[in-house]
């Protein structure tokens, strides 16, 4: 599926290829809410890294977030590259150099209309901030940390493949 993305301002705007563009997991963690906001959560999908064209670079930047571990003093800068607009703040996209054939948009960014996935992931839910209200629905998984079944894995069971 092609992928058309932008942020709020306009300045920068995005296309990419997508094998699986179903909008279904729901990150909790205190990055992704102080980031991203969205009601205390992001939702990102996956995209093929090599069809990324970005019109507006020259608006957009990188925030890599500052994480400490359990235990440790002193925090360490995640390897998670945050790509946002620097005119208006938008969340665009997500790369890690441990996945470098992968972009993940955060669906919020995307202006193609996205297809409603059968279920939610919900993750990261032991960071959760205590105002938040998880909508979970029956069928839906619920993880306190990360799951171990993939974007690509979750469509493969699915049948979502496109």
């Amino acid at each position: 599926m092609q992928l058309e993305g932008s942020c709020h301002c306009g300045a920068v705007s995005f296309s990419l290829t997508s094998a699986h563009p179903y909008p279904y997991q729901r990150c909790y963690c205190s990055i992704c809410r102080k980031t991203q906001g969205g009601g205390g959560y992001a939702i990102n999908i996956a995209g093929d890294a090599n069809s990324l064209k970005v019109r507006g670079r020259k608006h957009v930047a990188i925030y890599r977030a500052r994480l400490k571990d359990e235990g440790q003093k002193r925090a360490h800068r995640s390897s998670l590259e945050r790509h946002f607009c620097t005119t208006c703040g938008s969340g665009l996209w997500i790369f890690s150099p441990e996945w470098p054939e992968l972009i993940h948009p955060f669906a919020s960014a995307i202006d193609t209309p996205l297809p409603v996935p059968p279920e939610h992931t919900h993750l990261m839910l032991g960071s959760k901030a205590p105002w938040v209200e998880a909508q979970v629905q029956p069928g839906d998984k619920q993880f306190d940390i990360f799951p171990e079944e993939s974007i690509a894995e979750w469509h493969e069971r699915l049948g979502l493949n496109r």
